[in-house]
């Protein structure tokens, strides 16, 4: 499971160096794409292939099942790091999340997510104070 908040820059050819504690998860491949909020996910490959095989199994007569299938394989870049642990953002995934030199990396269970972190500590306001306010109708039994 990924967990945890973590800050590490993009170098100037656009690559960042994968935190140390999701390296053995995502040695052997990961997929990076558009996620929610101008966020980027990575996805070991093993689980995005299962994402991808649901999201295509959705009726393509349904016009939103077809704009979200669009958008999550449209922009998707599959990859193995390097010996340094070290994956390449495309330029195209870089501008749609606004990512300059300094990121944010959470951890979403099975995912990870990449901030641009002005971004993110701007979400991180908004949703702190819902997060505080959340009464059952949201997760029934949790809090």
């Amino acid at each position: 499971m990924f967990l945890g908040t973590h800050t590490p820059r993009l170098d100037d050819k656009g690559r960042l160096i994968l935190p140390a504690k999701y390296r053995e998860r995502l040695k052997t491949g990961i997929v990076i794409t558009r996620g929610h909020e101008k966020s980027l996910v990575i996805y070991p490959a093993d689980t995005f292939e299962s994402l991808a095989a649901r999201a295509l199994s959705m009726p393509t007569t349904n016009k939103r099942a077809r704009a979200y299938t669009r958008m999550l394989l449209s922009g998707a870049s599959d990859q193995t790091p390097d010996k340094q642990m070290r994956i390449s953002v495309p330029p195209h995934l870089r501008e749609y999340a606004g990512l300059d030199r300094d990121i944010t990396i959470t951890g979403v269970g099975d995912h990870l997510e990449v901030w641009d972190t002005p971004t993110w500590n701007t979400v991180l306001n908004e949703i702190e104070d819902e997060f505080s306010d959340q009464e059952d109708e949201v997760i029934s039994g949790l809090i």
